[in-house]
């Protein structure tokens, strides 16, 4: 009988909440928008369904389903399925829950998952708090976090956990989204209809953000008088702006214009953008680490100072709080629009990442491994490296990649600002060492 009240009052529980929160799926066949982590023959949809999830670290942009893929985890898997936020709780609560994961485990046998959210919220104390029970066993923790965890999480744990990367929300994922929301019982289904525009206007208005489009698909539904339509849906954005979102629904727009302004050397449209999102609560420090991005994706080497003066930038930022961190922001943002571009490097980087998961572990050449012990000098390893500080201008041309590889070229420099020096110097000293290459004989 209690558990019949007790599931008569979850139900009830539940027709009350928030259509996000009402439409929030438990099999993994209903996760929409994440297929490249749980698509046929990818590591996360393996581990779930053998029953075999790792702890884990789910970092995305917020309403992407971090929350969601925990409880489809727990109800697949069977786990118990416990809760906590870190910007609530602390070590009291924490304890609690694995006290109860202790009695589940030696009563029942049964495991049981933490869901922490906003994980990154924890410090380092709370943090080593979860890793004994992580490695014993007793949790299996899923924490989220909008924040790149390797800045955010401790090492220890990090290395306890598999981080998961989710993306935002493609068009078409939103636009299903909504449309089971209109079509599910326990959504909006007999209660109202939309018009293809309003669906599409709200998609796109989303910012891949699937609880914004159904926070707002909820508002618009009361604001309607007959099916839902574009208009509704734009009064349904303002309103939910101020109850829901502080960045306002433009906020992942707004970061684009201002990342494009300066992408585009616009200081006015850039310290523009950046005043709308600051004037709208907006986190200063959300703001500076894009600038820190920027300064090494777009700038580069063309401005090698744009990267001290974006992180000098941020660490202002922490140290003085708002309103006057708004004064070194300022200078970064228009010293990152008008300074030189080049992206030479984050290209560098894509087309060396490709080679590896291409070629995976290729050994590394003997001439480069240190012989730092009998065994490995009679290995041969270090024979043959030239130190490049005992010849004329501290350059040698040897190889450095793995043999496999010789002969390929990731880094090409640019023309702009400071690079170009960099080009041709990197242009002379490629073209001694392809001759060296071409004829290994010469080496040494």
């Amino acid at each position: 009988m209690n558990d019949l009240f007790s599931h008569a009052g979850q139900q009830e529980a539940l027709s009350r909440a928030p259509l996000a929160e009402r439409m929030r799926p438990r099999r993994l066949e209903d996760f929409v928008g994440q297929e490249h982590l749980t698509g046929p023959g990818h590591f996360l949809r393996k581990a779930i369904e053998s029953d075999r999830v790792p702890s884990l670290i789910l970092w995305g942009p917020p309403g992407t389903g971090k929350t969601t893929l925990a409880h489809v985890i727990a109800h697949t898997t069977g786990q118990a399925f416990e809760s906590l936020s870190a910007v609530l709780a602390g070590v009291k609560e924490l304890r609690e829950v694995v006290g109860r994961a202790k009695d589940r485990l030696g009563m029942q046998g049964k495991p049981t998952l933490l869901f922490l959210d906003e994980i990154h919220r924890f410090n380092k104390a709370q943090q080593d708090a979860l890793l004994p029970h992580v490695e014993s066993g007793t949790l299996t923790l899923i924490g989220a976090t909008t924040e790149n965890p390797s800045f955010e999480v401790n090492a220890a744990l990090l290395s306890r956990c598999r981080v998961v990367t989710l993306r935002g929300l493609e068009e078409d994922a939103v636009l299903e989204l909504l449309r089971r929301a209109l079509a599910a019982p326990r959504g909006l289904a007999g209660k109202v209809e939309a018009t293809d525009e309003a669906l599409i206007t709200l998609a796109r208005a989303s910012g891949g953000d699937g609880r914004r489009a159904l926070t707002a698909l909820e508002v618009a539904a009361t604001l309607a008088e007959g099916p839902i339509t574009v208009d509704d849906v734009r009064e349904a954005l303002q309103q939910r702006t101020l109850l829901y979102d502080r960045g306002g629904d433009e906020h992942y727009g707004v970061i684009s214009a201002f990342i494009k302004s300066m992408r585009g050397s616009d200081p006015d449209a850039a310290l523009y953008w950046m005043s709308r999102m600051l004037e709208a609560g907006e986190d200063p420090l959300f703001i500076v680490r894009r600038m820190v991005i920027f300064a090494s994706e777009d700038v580069g080497n063309a401005e090698p100072q744009a990267l001290t003066l974006a992180v000098s930038a941020m660490q202002a930022v922490r140290t003085l709080g708002m309103p006057e961190a708004a004064l070194p922001m300022a200078q970064a943002v228009t010293f990152l629009a008008l300074a030189p571009k080049s992206n030479a490097s984050y290209k560098g980087y894509l087309k060396a990442r490709e080679a590896v998961v291409a070629h995976g572990t290729l050994p590394v050449p003997a001439h480069l491994r240190n012989a730092s012990s009998s065994m490995a000098k009679q290995l041969g390893w270090g024979a043959g490296y030239q130190y490049p500080h005992d010849f004329e201008g501290h350059h040698v041309a040897q190889s450095y990649l793995p043999q496999d590889l010789l002969g390929a070229r990731y880094f090409e420099a640019s023309d702009q600002g400071a690079e170009k020096a960099l080009r041709e110097r990197h242009r002379a000293w490629l073209a001694e060492r392809e001759a060296q290459e071409r004829d290994p004989g010469e080496e040494g």
